[in-house]
Protein backbone atom coordinates (compact mmCIF):
# COMPACT_ATOMS: atom_id res chain seq x y z
CA UNK A 1 0.00 0.00 0.00
CA UNK A 2 0.97 3.56 -0.41
CA UNK A 3 0.40 6.87 1.48
CA UNK A 4 1.64 10.03 0.17
CA UNK A 5 3.02 12.44 2.68
CA UNK A 6 5.35 15.38 1.91
CA UNK A 7 5.08 14.86 -2.00
CA UNK A 8 6.55 10.88 -1.88
CA UNK A 9 4.98 7.90 -1.80
CA UNK A 10 5.83 5.56 0.62
CA UNK A 11 5.27 2.22 0.93
CA UNK A 12 3.48 0.37 3.74
CA UNK A 13 1.48 -2.70 5.12
CA UNK A 14 -1.24 -3.00 7.99
CA UNK A 15 -2.14 -6.53 9.56
CA UNK A 16 -3.89 -7.33 12.74
CA UNK A 17 -6.22 -6.26 15.46
CA UNK A 18 -5.55 -4.50 18.47
CA UNK A 19 -3.47 -1.73 19.94
CA UNK A 20 -1.32 -0.18 17.35
CA UNK A 21 2.72 -0.84 16.80
CA UNK A 22 4.67 0.86 14.48
CA UNK A 23 8.02 -1.20 13.13
CA UNK A 24 10.57 1.41 12.04
CA UNK A 25 13.67 -0.61 10.36
CA UNK A 26 16.92 0.47 10.18
CA UNK A 27 19.63 2.70 7.78
CA UNK A 28 19.73 1.10 4.17
CA UNK A 29 17.22 -1.76 5.34
CA UNK A 30 13.36 -1.93 4.57
CA UNK A 31 10.11 -3.34 5.40
CA UNK A 32 11.56 -6.71 4.14
CA UNK A 33 14.15 -6.96 7.19
CA UNK A 34 11.22 -6.01 10.25
CA UNK A 35 8.81 -9.01 9.01
CA UNK A 36 10.15 -11.61 11.38
CA UNK A 37 9.14 -8.98 14.13
CA UNK A 38 5.90 -8.35 12.04
CA UNK A 39 4.69 -11.42 11.60
CA UNK A 40 4.88 -12.80 15.13
CA UNK A 41 3.26 -9.78 16.20
CA UNK A 42 0.67 -9.44 14.00
CA UNK A 43 -1.62 -12.11 15.88
CA UNK A 44 -1.82 -10.25 18.98
CA UNK A 45 -1.65 -6.49 18.21
CA UNK A 46 -2.58 -3.83 14.52
CA UNK A 47 0.89 -3.63 13.42
CA UNK A 48 2.42 -1.50 10.88
CA UNK A 49 5.41 -1.16 9.04
CA UNK A 50 6.72 1.74 6.84
CA UNK A 51 9.86 1.67 3.88
CA UNK A 52 11.44 5.37 4.95
CA UNK A 53 11.90 7.26 2.15
CA UNK A 54 14.54 6.16 0.14
CA UNK A 55 14.27 2.92 0.92
CA UNK A 56 12.50 -0.23 0.32
CA UNK A 57 9.73 0.59 -2.35
CA UNK A 58 9.33 4.34 -1.13
CA UNK A 59 10.46 7.42 -3.11
CA UNK A 60 13.72 9.00 -2.18
CA UNK A 61 13.31 12.51 -0.80
CA UNK A 62 13.88 15.64 -3.15
CA UNK A 63 16.07 17.41 -0.07
CA UNK A 64 18.35 16.35 2.85
CA UNK A 65 16.78 15.10 5.78
CA UNK A 66 17.59 14.66 9.22
CA UNK A 67 16.41 12.91 12.26
CA UNK A 68 13.24 15.59 13.19
CA UNK A 69 12.46 15.39 9.52
CA UNK A 70 11.92 11.64 9.48
CA UNK A 71 10.30 12.11 12.57
CA UNK A 72 8.16 14.89 11.27
CA UNK A 73 7.44 12.26 8.22
CA UNK A 74 6.63 9.32 10.10
CA UNK A 75 3.91 11.48 12.74
CA UNK A 76 2.23 12.72 9.58
CA UNK A 77 1.64 9.26 8.66
CA UNK A 78 0.76 8.09 12.33
CA UNK A 79 -2.15 10.58 11.91
CA UNK A 80 -3.20 9.56 8.45
CA UNK A 81 -3.82 6.01 9.88
CA UNK A 82 -5.80 7.92 12.77
CA UNK A 83 -3.44 5.85 15.93
CA UNK A 84 -4.49 7.99 18.49
CA UNK A 85 -1.73 5.54 20.45
CA UNK A 86 1.07 3.99 19.62
CA UNK A 87 3.66 1.51 21.07
CA UNK A 88 6.87 2.03 18.95
CA UNK A 89 9.55 -0.16 17.88
CA UNK A 90 12.75 0.77 15.81
CA UNK A 91 16.38 -1.12 15.17
CA UNK A 92 19.27 1.14 14.66
CA UNK A 93 18.13 4.49 12.59
CA UNK A 94 13.91 3.29 13.15
CA UNK A 95 15.80 3.59 16.61
CA UNK A 96 17.15 7.20 16.04
CA UNK A 97 13.55 8.43 14.25
CA UNK A 98 11.51 6.86 17.90
CA UNK A 99 13.63 8.89 20.24
CA UNK A 100 12.64 11.82 18.35
CA UNK A 101 8.73 10.81 18.39
CA UNK A 102 9.04 9.34 21.80
CA UNK A 103 10.54 12.83 23.35
CA UNK A 104 8.36 14.77 21.10
CA UNK A 105 5.37 13.33 21.97
CA UNK A 106 4.74 11.79 25.03
CA UNK A 107 1.16 11.42 24.63
CA UNK A 108 1.03 9.08 21.67
CA UNK A 109 4.09 6.88 22.64
CA UNK A 110 3.20 5.05 25.95
CA UNK A 111 5.35 2.33 25.12
CA UNK A 112 8.58 1.91 22.99
CA UNK A 113 10.95 -1.17 22.28
CA UNK A 114 14.75 0.26 20.87
CA UNK A 115 16.80 -2.60 19.51
CA UNK A 116 20.46 -1.70 18.73
CA UNK A 117 19.27 1.96 18.20
CA UNK A 118 21.01 4.69 16.69
CA UNK A 119 21.19 8.77 17.56
CA UNK A 120 24.38 9.14 19.91
CA UNK A 121 27.34 10.09 18.85
CA UNK A 122 30.16 7.41 19.31
CA UNK A 123 33.06 8.21 21.24
CA UNK A 124 36.19 9.08 18.93
CA UNK A 125 39.55 7.68 19.45
CA UNK A 126 42.73 8.73 17.85
CA UNK A 127 42.25 5.51 15.42
CA UNK A 128 39.57 7.48 14.07
CA UNK A 129 41.08 10.94 13.65
CA UNK A 130 43.71 9.36 11.72
CA UNK A 131 41.04 7.30 9.74
CA UNK A 132 39.34 10.70 8.55
CA UNK A 133 42.45 12.65 8.03
CA UNK A 134 43.94 9.92 6.21
CA UNK A 135 40.46 9.58 4.26
CA UNK A 136 40.73 13.52 3.01
CA UNK A 137 44.06 12.81 2.05
CA UNK A 138 43.67 10.03 -0.31
CA UNK A 139 40.39 12.36 -1.42
CA UNK A 140 42.81 15.11 -2.50
CA UNK A 141 45.19 12.85 -4.24
CA UNK A 142 42.53 11.32 -5.99
CA UNK A 143 40.99 13.97 -7.58
CA UNK A 144 44.58 15.32 -8.37
CA UNK A 145 45.21 12.07 -10.07
CA UNK A 146 42.18 11.64 -12.13
CA UNK A 147 42.03 15.22 -12.82
CA UNK A 148 41.39 14.04 -16.62
CA UNK A 149 38.08 12.38 -15.34
CA UNK A 150 34.51 13.78 -14.38
CA UNK A 151 34.77 15.01 -10.86
CA UNK A 152 31.72 13.36 -10.11
CA UNK A 153 32.58 10.11 -11.16
CA UNK A 154 35.73 10.42 -10.13
CA UNK A 155 34.34 10.60 -6.56
CA UNK A 156 31.69 8.17 -7.35
CA UNK A 157 34.51 5.75 -7.78
CA UNK A 158 36.52 6.63 -4.71
CA UNK A 159 33.58 6.68 -2.24
CA UNK A 160 32.72 2.82 -3.91
CA UNK A 161 36.89 2.12 -3.04
CA UNK A 162 37.29 3.79 0.52
CA UNK A 163 33.79 4.35 1.58
CA UNK A 164 32.20 2.85 4.84
CA UNK A 165 29.86 -0.08 3.99
CA UNK A 166 27.09 2.22 4.33
CA UNK A 167 28.20 5.45 2.62
CA UNK A 168 29.25 3.03 -0.90
CA UNK A 169 25.46 1.33 -0.46
CA UNK A 170 24.23 5.50 -0.51
CA UNK A 171 24.16 7.44 -3.58
CA UNK A 172 23.36 10.56 -4.33
CA UNK A 173 20.92 12.54 -1.95
CA UNK A 174 20.87 9.44 0.51
CA UNK A 175 24.26 9.49 0.90
CA UNK A 176 23.97 13.44 1.95
CA UNK A 177 21.47 12.03 4.14
CA UNK A 178 23.54 9.86 5.83
CA UNK A 179 26.40 12.02 6.85
CA UNK A 180 23.73 14.41 8.35
CA UNK A 181 22.19 11.55 10.46
CA UNK A 182 25.28 10.19 12.02
CA UNK A 183 26.74 13.86 13.11
CA UNK A 184 23.17 14.72 15.01
CA UNK A 185 23.83 13.54 18.94
CA UNK A 186 20.24 12.96 20.80
CA UNK A 187 21.48 12.43 23.61
CA UNK A 188 19.51 15.62 25.26
CA UNK A 189 16.92 14.28 24.46
CA UNK A 190 16.97 10.79 26.64
CA UNK A 191 16.18 12.32 29.64
CA UNK A 192 12.78 13.87 28.35
CA UNK A 193 11.13 10.49 27.13
CA UNK A 194 8.42 8.86 29.63
CA UNK A 195 7.51 5.99 27.46
CA UNK A 196 7.88 2.96 29.34
CA UNK A 197 11.19 2.01 26.97
CA UNK A 198 12.76 -1.73 26.64
CA UNK A 199 16.47 -1.73 25.29
CA UNK A 200 17.28 -4.59 23.39
CA UNK A 201 20.97 -5.05 21.92
CA UNK A 202 23.63 -7.18 20.44
CA UNK A 203 26.72 -7.97 22.37
CA UNK A 204 28.81 -8.14 19.79
CA UNK A 205 27.15 -5.13 17.73
CA UNK A 206 30.06 -3.20 16.25
CA UNK A 207 27.68 -0.60 14.81
CA UNK A 208 26.06 0.70 17.76
CA UNK A 209 28.11 -0.93 20.13
CA UNK A 210 26.60 -1.78 23.71
CA UNK A 211 27.78 1.33 25.73
CA UNK A 212 25.05 3.63 23.99
CA UNK A 213 22.52 0.85 25.49
CA UNK A 214 23.81 1.61 28.60
CA UNK A 215 23.96 5.39 28.09
CA UNK A 216 19.92 5.13 26.81
CA UNK A 217 19.12 2.91 30.31
CA UNK A 218 20.89 5.68 32.50
CA UNK A 219 19.18 8.12 31.18
CA UNK A 220 16.15 7.27 30.34
CA UNK A 221 13.79 7.35 32.95
CA UNK A 222 11.55 4.24 32.70
CA UNK A 223 13.89 1.74 30.65
CA UNK A 224 15.84 -1.64 30.86
CA UNK A 225 17.99 -2.87 28.70
CA UNK A 226 18.81 -6.21 27.86
CA UNK A 227 22.15 -7.82 26.49
CA UNK A 228 22.17 -10.81 23.85
CA UNK A 229 25.13 -12.41 23.47
CA UNK A 230 26.25 -14.25 20.17
CA UNK A 231 24.18 -11.56 18.62
CA UNK A 232 25.72 -8.01 16.53
CA UNK A 233 23.30 -5.55 14.98
CA UNK A 234 20.67 -7.47 13.82
CA UNK A 235 19.96 -9.19 17.26
CA UNK A 236 16.80 -9.71 16.92
CA UNK A 237 17.92 -12.01 14.02
CA UNK A 238 20.61 -13.42 15.19
CA UNK A 239 18.60 -14.61 18.35
CA UNK A 240 15.32 -14.04 17.60
CA UNK A 241 13.57 -17.26 19.73
CA UNK A 242 15.06 -15.01 22.77
CA UNK A 243 14.24 -11.69 21.13
CA UNK A 244 10.71 -13.24 21.40
CA UNK A 245 10.31 -13.97 24.63
CA UNK A 246 11.47 -10.49 25.96
CA UNK A 247 9.29 -8.87 23.77
CA UNK A 248 6.70 -10.98 24.40
CA UNK A 249 6.98 -10.40 28.33
CA UNK A 250 7.40 -6.53 27.58
CA UNK A 251 3.74 -6.51 26.04
CA UNK A 252 1.98 -9.47 27.74
CA UNK A 253 -0.22 -6.69 29.07
CA UNK A 254 -0.94 -5.00 25.65
CA UNK A 255 -2.13 -8.07 23.46
CA UNK A 256 -5.41 -8.74 22.03
CA UNK A 257 -5.86 -12.62 22.80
Amino acid sequence: MNVNIENMDLNYICEGEGKNILILHGWGASIDTIMPIFNYLKNHFKVYAIDFPGCGKSQKPKEVLGAFDYARIIKRFIDIMEMNEVILIGHSHGGRVSLVLANKYPELVKKMILIDSAGLIPKRKLKYYVKVYTFKTLKKLYSLAFFWMNKEKAMERFYKKFGSDDYKDADGIMRKILVKLVNEDLRPLLNGIKASTLLIWGRDDDATPVYMGEIMEKEIKDSGLVVLENAGHYSYLDQFIRFKVIVDSFLEKDKVN
